[in-house]
């Protein structure tokens, strides 16, 4: 059993905490907000969420120094674009040594830091790890068998990590490659967004197949070039959780996407969807990111045409499809 914080109160954050807490660890929720705190104490349940169950014992503040004091890990689960001024708040309640995993999926784009590297940037002393996989808070929170990685800068965080948080309900594996992770984990976004955009147009299985595994490829291509391993992109975190992000009603990205082939413009439809869509946020980094390592990422490329510069996406499927011919693999050769 452990002293666990959740920060963020947001449905995924909600749904750790509620896993957590039926495995038996005292786990706190810290929230923002001190009306987030009020509805989530009063009702015992997260309107992200509904039909969740909060279960009392689990502690909920928006008092950091409350949330923090006595822990023995932190999960942070709040909106990408507030990783680096929640980990600054953090700074006087953390230990060296204190194991921090990050929940969140993005890169800054301020920086084009990946979140780790943030949340490292602003609490240097501590342990930080990500968690990542194809695992909605829908089907968490209903003690759904997901199954996750962990990434850890040591084996002895990993091992540790794994054993505190593993349940028959949440299976966790371990990896090293933090890079490979947690760019798989923010671009998958992005590729939901043009999976959505082509769902809202009509178009059917042949064109969501052709998103998802050139998507993939593009990611493969910039997660290496950022220094992760190619097996990284094949597993959980990449594939796996790319195929659930673009598949499913569940992916606020997708639904985003949808709205946006069926007409709504792009930030009326972020609008819409009524929180955070994590592809709009990274897609501009994304794409800098490309720019960056001298990786092509046409889908990305037109995703960003589509939220940013008003092409329409029709115009932008053309665009995509009737580019150069290419070799899809470059890398095997002809044997003539």
């Amino acid at each position: 059993m452990a002293d666990i914080v959740v920060l963020g109160a947001g449905s995924w954050g909600t749904a750790m905490s509620v896993l957590f807490a039926k495995e038996g660890h005292n786990v706190t929720i810290w929230a923002y907000l001190d009306s987030e705190v009020e509805a989530l104490t009063r009702d015992h349940e997260n309107e992200k969420l509904p039909g969740a169950k909060i279960p009392e014992s689990i502690f909920i503040t928006s008092d950091m120094k409350k949330a923090l004091e006595g822990k023995d890990l932190c999960v942070m689960a709040v909106p990408s674009n507030a990783v680096r001024s929640t980990a600054r708040s953090m700074k006087p309640f953390v230990s060296r040594g204190f194991k921090i995993v990050n929940a969140a999926k993005g890169i800054e784009e301020s920086t084009l830091l990946r979140l780790s590297q943030v949340i490292e940037d602003e609490l240097p002393e501590a342990d930080v790890s990500v968690i990542s996989g194809p695992s909605h808070a829908e089907e968490v929170v209903k003690l759904m068998p997901t199954a996750i990685v962990i990434g850890s800068h040591s084996a002895e965080t990993a091992g540790y990590l794994q054993e505190t948080l593993m349940s028959k309900t949440f299976r966790i594996y371990v990896s090293p490659d933090l890079a490979g992770i947690e760019t798989g984990a923010a671009l998958k976004n992005v590729v939901a967004l043009a999976a959505g955009i082509a769902d809202g147009l009509g178009y059917g299985d042949n064109t969501k197949a052709a998103i998802i595994t050139r998507g993939m490829a593009e990611i493969s291509r910039l997660g290496m070039a950022m220094g992760g391993k190619a097996e990284t992109f094949s597993g959980l975190t990449g594939m796996g959780d790319l195929i659930v992000t673009c598949g499913s009603m569940h992916s606020r990205n997708r639904r985003c996407g949808i709205l946006i082939g069926q007409g709504t413009k792009p930030m009326e439809a972020v609008k819409r969807i009524g929180q955070v869509v994590e592809g709009v946020n990274c897609a501009k980094a994304a794409l800098r990111l490309s720019e960056k390592y001298s990786v092509e990422m046409p889908i990305v490329q037109y995703t960003n045409k589509i939220l940013f510069d008003g092409l329409s996406p029709r115009e932008a499927v053309d665009s995509l499809m009737l580019r150069d011919p290419k070799t899809e693999n470059p890398l095997i050769p002809f044997d003539k």
